[in-house]
């Protein structure tokens, strides 16, 4: 079975205060994940900007993240791939390049837990994974 493709709001919630899905998220990418340099630039994002962690820490968590995950690139056929999702299912163009680098890489699912849950794209299809886990 082919790895999971990871969005960034799941590798961010390495850093959550909630440790049901702190301890799912690391579950995940422990067991091995592939993610895009999109993701990367978007938990960088944060990091520095929301979270204002120092660079170290951001260094840290990003050479963790890195360590345990196959990365893929941004390339022009990812590019021009996220603009057709973007039109044809409604998504902003950031989350369209984390789901068209998810769709060229062949993974069987995209786990994120802001997108549209239950998409088929192809072979494809996105998947909230703490669903099963939140609490009332």
């Amino acid at each position: 079975m082919s790895k999971p493709f990871v969005d960034s709001n799941v590798v961010l919630y390495l850093l959550s205060g909630d440790a049901v899905k702190a301890d799912k998220a690391q579950a995940i990418l422990v067991a091995g994940a592939v993610i895009s340099i999109q993701v990367l630039n978007e938990v960088t994002s944060v990091c520095q900007r929301k979270l204002k962690m120092p660079w170290q820490e951001i260094d840290a968590l990003l050479m963790a993240v890195k360590a345990s995950c196959e990365v893929v690139p941004l390339t022009l056929a990812s590019h021009e791939k996220a603009i057709e999702l973007a039109k044809q299912h409604q998504l902003s163009f950031y989350d369209a390049n984390i789901v068209a680098c998810a769709v060229i890489s062949g993974a069987p699912v995209l786990l994120t837990e802001d997108m549209h849950a239950g998409l088929q794209l192809g072979d494809m299809v996105l998947k909230n994974p703490f669903v099963e886990i939140q609490t009332s």
